[in-house]
């Protein structure tokens, strides 16, 4: 029997009964249900938080603030003191998202602040907060518009409190699954690509490109591979992430007004191709408090189910990328040019046939970590030689990466089948 016929009956029965004690214990369990709970905004299902809204944006706007506050003091830049044209364009984008968002009648305020990252990130208040180097990275405004998006997104869907509060309750319940940092990367990397979704239907209702995300990604994916192996994900691999980007781009594509919002966004977004909100809910006293208790039991049990099979697939990927890696032998490699280096490799163990190769070499310059990637083409059978190549940036010679540690590894592989 599914939760919701439960509810019905449950209300069936206090609707016969008429008993002002259930309906008591049930606007009761309504209040419990309230104090760890929200209604999702996407889709209108009950979801972890023990934080309202007020209380949100208290807390994340504090954070941000405190990063405003030490820019100043250390006499860094912030907003048009970065670059005027910058802000004025991030402004001017950032608008255009958040007016058809689900959080439009929230006072925003986008910030820009001066780093050589390619990062920006929100702290479940008002605040989005984007560095410089980004800026300039992306290639159009449309690019841009994806990244504001997903940010607003995550808020819209308060993944940052959902966290928190699946975490503590999770340890309350003595989770083992909620200790392993398999598991927290899982949880947020699934948490990542509902902000994806989100923001690419936020950008096209805009009237910016759907499409902007997945090119974002399979520039990075082609610059940077995945580095699967390295360590656990919070975030989806670019290869991964541009493809599922172009899909739900492609989706959403129908939404698409070039350079004009969408006149029918309100309606779009609690009723498109991505979902459909649910608004129907049960009064409290009614049946109300059990039907929202079993919604956010069965959101969070969802949710804690999609973490775990999300740790195994980055388990089971990882083990045959390191697997591959040991069957990997390096038969030679040579100076190309200053700042190319060639090399030739034996894949020298009996297993499947591979695809998708990504060769990796990282490097520590400058206090920093360094990788490069080399993407093989075609399929490669036990036994065979290939050869990968590296190019480095003019400042980097081959000569040097002795000096700086330089190591080769496998970045990704598939198999073929």
């Amino acid at each position: 029997m599914s939760w919701l016929r439960i509810c019905a009956v449950f209300a069936f029965v206090l609707g016969l009964a008429g008993c002002q004690t259930l309906q008591k214990v049930d606007r009761g369990l309504y209040q419990v249900a309230e104090s760890v709970s929200e209604k999702d905004r996407v889709t209108g299902q009950r979801s972890l938080s023990m934080t309202n809204r007020s209380a949100q944006i208290q807390q994340g706007n504090a954070y941000v603030e405190k990063i405003i506050a030490n820019e100043k003091k250390h006499k860094r830049p912030v907003n048009a003191a970065v670059s005027r044209s910058q802000y004025l364009r991030l402004v001017r984008i950032f608008d255009r998202i958040h007016q058809i968002s689900h959080l439009k009648n929230e006072r925003w305020e986008p910030i820009l602040i001066k780093r050589d990252s390619f990062n920006a990130f929100t702290t479940g208040g008002t605040y989005i907060v984007v560095h410089s180097k980004l800026m300039t990275d992306l290639k159009d405004d449309a690019e841009l518009a994806a990244v504001v998006a997903h940010e607003i997104a995550h808020t819209v869907a308060n993944h940052v409190y959902e966290r928190q509060t699946h975490a503590q309750i999770s340890a309350l319940a003595g989770s083992n699954s909620a200790r392993r940092s398999g598991y927290k990367a899982a949880f947020t990397h699934e948490s990542e690509r509902e902000a994806d979704r989100i923001g690419i239907l936020y950008a096209a209702l805009a009237g910016y490109d759907p499409l902007a995300a997945s090119r974002i990604w399979q520039r990075k994916y082609a610059a940077e591979g995945n580095a699967r192996a390295l360590f656990h994900h919070d975030h989806p691999v670019n290869a991964e992430r541009y493809k599922e980007a172009y899909k739900v781009g492609k989706a959403v594509m129908p939404y698409y007004r070039k350079g004009h919002i969408n006149p029918r966004s309100a309606q779009l977004l609690d009723n498109n191709v991505l979902w459909r909100k649910n608004s129907n809910e049960v009064a409290a006293g009614d049946g109300g408090g059990v039907a929202a208790l079993l919604s956010t039991a069965l959101g969070a049990y969802v949710q804690h189910q999609e973490a775990k099979v999300e740790e195994r697939r980055q388990q089971n990927q990882a083990r045959f990328v390191k697997a591959v890696q040991n069957g990997l032998k390096l038969e030679s490699s040579r100076k190309a040019g200053n700042h190319v280096l060639e090399t030739r490799w034996r894949y020298a163990v009996q297993g499947p046939v591979l695809k998708d190769m990504v060769m990796g070499m990282y490097l520590k310059r400058n206090g920093k970590i360094e990788r490069y990637v080399d993407h093989v083409k075609g399929y490669i059978k036990p036994g065979q030689v290939f050869a990968a190549r590296f190019e480095f940036p003019k400042d980097l010679h081959v000569n040097d990466l002795k000096k700086y540690e330089a190591s080769f590894y496998l970045d990704d592989v598939q198999p073929a089948y």
